[in-house]
């Protein structure tokens, strides 16, 4: 008898006549050595919906058995160039958002390497800090445009 929970011993046959034996789930390994003595069929099959995932429909729990059982890496999702470019641009440009990059930093209490990759477009996303940034610079979180139609 396997430990393992993806499987299920069966000992019997499936087929319906009067005289087989009945197919029964082996409960403990006394039943299976004497199925196994006797001469009775026993079969082992792998289980194809257990009890806690029969009614569930979780698409994260999906996702991630794909990329478990895919062999490639999946690349980590980076800011982007763009929303960089923005950040730089509204920095940069005189007027009341004008400041350093250790500036930017301090005000919203991150690494100025933070800054300096967030604006190359090579940060590993992080939305907390893309929310904070955006608030000082007032621009969107999402584009990195400027909420008050200054370009």
């Amino acid at each position: 008898m396997s430990d393992d929970w993806d499987t299920v011993t069966k000992i019997g046959s499936k087929t319906g006549g009067g005289s087989s034996q009945r197919e029964t789930v082996v409960r403990g390994k006394g039943a299976l050595n004497q199925a196994q003595r006797s001469g009775t069929i026993v079969a082992t099959e792998k289980k194809y919906a257990t009890g806690n995932t029969v009614n569930k429909a979780g698409s994260q729990g999906q996702r991630l058995t794909k990329v478990d059982r895919s062999d490639d890496i999946v690349p980590v999702q980076k800011t982007g160039a763009e929303i960089g470019a923005n950040i730089r641009n509204r920095r940069s440009k005189e007027g009341p958002y004008k400041m350093t990059q250790a500036e930017l930093a301090k005000k919203v209490n991150a690494p100025a390497n933070d800054i300096k990759l967030l604006e190359s477009g090579e940060a590993i996303k992080n939305q907390g800090l893309l929310n904070r940034v955006a608030r000082v610079l007032k621009i969107s979180p999402k584009t990195g445009k400027p909420l008050d139609g200054e370009e």
